[in-house]
């Protein structure tokens, strides 16, 4: 885990990647923020304390820029951000209360909603979906040309068993009969086996798919399940997979706060889109993706988005109604009411 707030040193190596999961018990905590003085061109200003916490990979990535904003002290709030590889470590961090903000999965904040009775509330959607399919040159140009196939995957009992299966069922194939699906435990377990040849179809994530594609120009990205969504749906959803959550205490003691980091929150994932080099090298130096390389590379398929209110609210209610359909505990056992969807 690392914290990182105004004036410390954010120069340091590599670390591990972590892939998005999906947490679904916790407590909410109640711990309010006091404003603390930050100089300004015409004296004194006070600046709200904000505690965020992100997961390593694509749901941390929109941070960035705002995180070097911090560093330079020059953000309308006064961030500490936690950055960790372990959904464990943020869940816990807000049920203490020690975090106020967090980019979570979206299904995780939904469960987090039904564990804590409305204690948190879902602020923006910031990644749409993030897994794709990859193949070593096995010609597959829909979902319908899985058929037969074995396909290798990790996240079984999660987001992406959910997902995939949804999208053979509407390209009229039956999951455990039409395909052959080869359950890891994680997903550089089926990044290594698509790298030694040994699995010819899978199912992968970014930062992944990059990792093993840019090692081996035979494998390349048949099918962005974000669009095969788009194309089956009916009811305006999108496969939002990331997004960022706020205490619901904090978001009514201090909506101004929240305000601004919203407004920062999503000029960060603009300039995340528009410089790829740039963000690349923070994402490296954040610890979010450990290579810069990859990241670069990576970042067209992480389908950054900033998406808040109706927006946000319309497309993820058909997301959550199939995973509440695949398993309800996937989202906390019931689907969020009105009151999950923050607004001004």
């Amino acid at each position: 885990m690392r914290t990182f707030s105004g004036g410390t040193a954010l120069r340091r190596g590599a670390t591990l990647l972590a892939a998005l999961v999906a947490v679904t018990a916790l407590l909410a905590g109640c711990a309010g923020s006091t404003g603390t003085p930050a100089a300004t061109g015409s004296g004194q200003a006070q600046r709200t304390p904000v505690r965020i916490a992100t997961l390593k990979g694509p749901t941390g990535v929109g941070m960035v820029h705002l995180m070097q904003a911090q560093g330079e002290g020059t953000s309308a709030n006064d961030y500490t951000f936690t950055v960790t590889d372990a959904p464990d470590d943020v869940v816990a961090k807000v049920a203490s209360g020690d975090v106020d903000i967090a980019a979570v999965p979206t299904n995780l904040a939904a469960a987090l909603y039904a564990k804590t009775s409305g204690a948190v509330q879902m602020l923006a959607v910031n990644t749409l979906g993030v897994m794709y399919i990859v193949t070593d040159g096995t010609r597959v140009t829909s979902v319908a040309d899985l058929k037969g196939l074995t396909i290798y995957a990790s996240g079984q009992g999660s987001n992406p068993e959910y997902v995939l299966r949804f999208l053979l069922q509407k390209n009229g194939l039956a999951p455990d009969t039409d395909v052959h699906i080869v359950w890891k435990s994680e997903h550089d377990e089926v990044a290594t086996l698509v790298a030694s040849g040994v699995a010819k179809v899978a199912l992968l994530p970014e930062p992944f798919v990059t990792a093993v594609t840019v090692k081996d120009p035979k494998l390349s990205v048949a099918l962005d399940l974000t669009t095969e969504w788009a194309k089956v749906v009916t009811d305006g959803s999108q496969l939002m997979m990331g997004g960022v959550i706020v205490r619901r205490d904090f978001a009514r003691q201090h909506p101004d706060a929240v305000k601004a980091f919203l407004a920062e929150y999503s000029a960060s994932i603009d300039e995340a889109k528009s410089d790829a080099g740039a963000t690349s090298e923070l994402c490296a130096q954040y610890g979010i993706i450990p290579s810069a390389a990859v990241a670069k590379q990576a970042l067209p398929r992480l389908n950054l988005t900033f998406l808040t209110g109706a927006d946000l609210k319309a497309g993820l209610e058909g997301y959550f109604r199939v995973l509440y359909d695949a398993n309800p505990k996937a989202v906390g056992g019931s689907l969020p009411d009105a009151g999950f969807y923050y607004t001004t």
